[in-house]
């Protein structure tokens, strides 16, 4: 274990500050890339130092990257958002490569996207694939974790379903998919620093079986002793809405292309690597009924 710090790129977002929590609590000096103008209140404490920097900054990344042991990266235009969210996905990405194969970085890190590789049709997830060919092709030593969606911030990205007693979906409600939670992912990314693995390897990130948004908000609504319903808008009428509002607003096109995605059964994570390097698998009941607990909290 190097006592060089691990520099993570996006650490004021949600998971990225859930990784520097994480790599506090394993003891590492952290280095956090923040934008020039962004509040870094929140990350000035004990072992973080800040770097000031941009993705589409390459000189600025070499700075950051210069003497760090490792990089993990969660940064996403996607989820981010404004004018430069492309570029972020795509230049952003090429420069952390470029960055991190100039410094001799000893491990990249990578949040990518489960069946990122299958899907040319998403841009978002197209993009992480394309992250992982160009670290491949300069030689960059990384790992490429690839989580299933987010499922504490789907369940909450309406307002709390239990105060609203819905959930929104789009698509097929009752399709059995692979689901993550931020704070065990980020553990995962804090692990993969030092983890037993080669260089190259991408791993599959989820529970231990696939579920529905509808058991989704069955268990959670079970535990939370509330009734949680589903209301799902048809695939069908997603996909004419992004092919209309596509051509002004790409992300809602990304959007309906990703759940049309979904629906085919195919976002199944094989979570036989996972359990591997990091151990077993999350049980979906066990998490789900963290997540009560933790909608519950937030209510108080």
């Amino acid at each position: 274990m190097s006592t060089d710090p691990v520099l993570v790129v996006g650490a004021t977002g949600s998971l990225g500050s859930k990784v520097v929590d994480a790599l506090l609590e394993r003891g590492k000096h952290v280095r956090a890339l923040v934008r020039p103008h962004s509040d870094a209140t929140r990350l000035e404490r004990p072992g973080v130092a800040v770097a000031r920097g941009d993705m589409l900054d390459p000189d600025s990344l070499t700075a950051a990257m210069t003497g760090a042991d490792a990089v993990i990266t969660t940064a996403a235009g996607y989820t981010r958002g404004g004018r430069d969210a492309h570029a972020i996905d795509t230049v952003g990405n090429a420069n952390l490569a470029e960055a991190a194969h100039r410094t001799g970085i000893r491990r990249f890190i990578l949040t990518s996207i489960l069946t990122s590789d299958q899907t040319p049709d998403v841009p978002h997830f197209w993009h992480k694939k394309l992250a992982e060919d160009e670290l491949e092709r300069l030689g960059v030593p990384f790992l490429a974790l690839r989580p299933g969606a987010f499922v504490d911030q789907i369940a909450s990205g309406a307002g709390n379903p239990l105060d609203k007693g819905r959930l929104f979906w789009i698509g097929e409600s009752t399709m059995p998919l692979t689901f993550v939670h931020t704070a065990d992912l980020a553990a995962y990314l804090a692990d993969a620093v030092d983890a037993d693995a080669e260089d190259g390897e991408r791993v599959d990130i989820g529970w231990d079986r696939p579920v529905s948004i509808r058991e989704v908000a069955d268990q959670v609504g079970r535990a939370a002793g509330t009734t949680i319903k589903v209301r799902a808008v048809p695939g069908g009428v997603a996909r004419a809405a992004g092919a209309v509002t596509g051509r002004f607003v790409p992300i809602v096109k990304d959007m309906a292309a990703m759940f049309r995605w979904f629906d085919t059964g195919r976002y199944v994570a094989d979570p036989h690597r996972q359990e591997q390097l990091f151990g077993p698998a999350p049980k979906a009941e066990d998490v789900l009924a963290r997540l009560a607990d933790e909608l519950r909290a937030s209510r108080r």
